[in-house]
């Protein structure tokens, strides 16, 4: 019997955390956070952490990592399967969120005890991608890359021969991050009898090329108008590939880029393991035509009535930095400039109070222009068509309401086996 406990993650965007119990071993996939009030945290069963035989994290962003020092607290005492440069970049999301925690008034419930008594063991470095290893008794692991940032993995694990699925957060149309297929895997997708797979972007149906085309568009009409196209962007991710997107796309336009993006072009710069064929080259052209942003007075510069149009990219995606809250203060008093926000936004942030408020009091143009770093509804159809006879699919990483809908509109194809679960959920299999 295999049993799945949703301790967060499926029904809901954040705090991906999934305790999956066979052969009387008790592994858990990812541990992170919600960034909703003070942080809402995985449902965990605390009696279960100090029995946990293996966890694994499948990247570092904060709704899949955060939780991990809390284990500890709460009596883990195993190894974090993870690759090594998601390890590296956890101090920073750690650093961050813990800063967010603190600014809300709220307390962490890990200290730095905690932090430092995480054990990383790094799976890049036991075995190669797209090959099994075993990590235990009756356990093995096969990993490949996932194309949504650094290091980011999908996982297949076989638990006393029963074999499961961990998409982590996937995506097959990254230009600049490789993706290894999980169905080229040795023994493939078939026969599984569970499946986690990444359907944060629910039913929709837009392809990558369709929404890069609108998002250039909106640029186009800014720029037109003679104003600034500020983008907020994580630090570490789809930034880095917008930017270049950019770079190509307009040439001519001036690229103002924040000193904090430009360390997450070097670190891509530094993984050529990681990237698509040909980006290094796309790298080093881009890097020596910016224009990086290092200051207050800078800031004002380009913000200025009369100046040179162009784009400027921020690293904060949901705008919850001072830094993009004071782009915003310079910004809205012309119509002419524009913010474009490209991902998730959280309840609650800055970015979605924008949003919500009036077009009249806003200042300036302020929308939404999504740029995929996960799957949607042709994303997930080509996965679950690669899993003959999977037992059970669980689509995650969306509201449970999108997760319906897209959970429908497979079923009216023919798929057969999917669920929509949420929080606190248990199946056995």
């Amino acid at each position: 019997m295999m049993q799945l406990h949703v301790w967060g993650g499926a029904g809901e965007h954040g705090r991906s955390c999934y305790l999956v119990c066979a052969g009387g071993k008790r592994l858990l996939l990812d541990c992170g956070v919600k960034r909703t009030g003070l942080g809402e945290y995985p449902l965990v069963d605390a009696s279960v952490i100090p029995q946990l035989d293996a966890v694994f994290l499948s990247h570092a962003h904060e709704d899949h990592s955060m939780a991990i020092p809390w284990l500890y607290r709460l009596g883990y005492r195993g190894v974090v399967w993870t690759t090594r440069l998601t390890a590296e970049k956890i101090e920073a999301y750690l650093a961050s969120w813990g800063s967010y925690v603190s600014k809300q008034g709220g307390a962490l419930p890990y200290d730095e005890r905690d932090i430092s008594r995480v054990d990383y063991a790094y799976l890049d470095e036991l075995t190669p991608a797209l090959e099994w290893k075993e990590i235990g008794d009756g356990l093995s692991v096969c990993w490949g890359r996932s194309g949504h940032m650094l290091g980011s993995v999908w996982l297949l694990l076989e638990v006393e021969g029963r074999r499961l699925f961990f998409s982590g957060d996937y995506t097959e149309e990254s230009t600049l991050l490789r993706t290894d297929r999980p169905a080229d895997a040795p023994g493939g997708l078939d026969g599984l009898s569970l499946a986690l797979v990444d359907a944060a972007y629910g039913p929709d149906p837009e392809r990558q090329a369709d929404k890069l085309e609108r998002l250039y568009a909106a640029a186009e009409r800014v720029w037109a108008g003679g104003g600034q196209l500020l983008l907020p962007v994580p630090p570490s991710g789809r930034g880095q590939e917008l930017l270049l997107l950019l770079r190509q796309r307009f040439p001519r336009v001036p690229l103002r880029v924040e000193a904090e993006l430009l360390r997450g072009l070097e670190q891509l710069r530094l993984s050529p393991g990681w990237l698509q064929p040909g980006a290094l080259g796309q790298l080093a052209d881009a890097m020596g035509e910016l224009e990086i942003v290092r200051g207050e007075a800078q800031r004002t510069a380009i913000c200025a009535p009369g100046a040179e149009p162009g784009v400027i990219l921020t690293g904060d995606g949901m705008m919850q930095s001072p830094v993009a809250q004071r782009y915003y203060a310079r910004l809205r008093g012309e119509a002419a400039n524009s913010i474009l926000i490209t991902g998730h936004v959280a309840r609650g942030t800055f970015a979605e109070r924008l949003l919500a408020l009036p077009e009249s009091e806003r200042g300036c143009v302020v929308e939404r222009c999504g740029f995929k770093i996960h799957q949607g509804l042709h994303d997930v159809r080509r996965m679950i068509a690669s899993m003959a006879s999977c037992h059970a699919t669980v689509l995650v990483h969306a509201p449970h309401a999108d997760t319906l809908a897209l959970r429908d509109a497979l079923e009216a194809e023919g798929y057969s086996g999917l669920l929509a679960l949420q929080p606190g959920d248990r199946i056995e299999l």
